[in-house]
């Protein structure tokens, strides 16, 4: 998914694929743990897919003022 494509999304859309990519994060380090993992390279390109919305999340919350004043 581009980035284009992921800054149109909403809060909870970026939510919900955020934990679509860790799952699937998941079940690709443990076919690769078993040796049944046809192309490497498809962890890296979701780990990155999952730093992009990691990324995009941490901004849109840090873009809210905070409740309370504090420091």
């Amino acid at each position: 998914m581009k980035l284009r494509e992921l800054k149109e999304l909403s809060l909870d859309e970026l939510r919900t694929r955020e934990h679509e990519l860790t799952d699937e994060l998941f079940r690709l380090r443990m076919k690769r743990a078993s040796a049944q993992l046809p192309n490497p390279m498809k962890m890296r390109d979701t780990r990155r897919a999952l730093a992009r919305v990691k990324t995009l999340l941490h901004e849109r919350t840090a873009a809210t003022p905070m409740q309370g004043g504090g420091r």
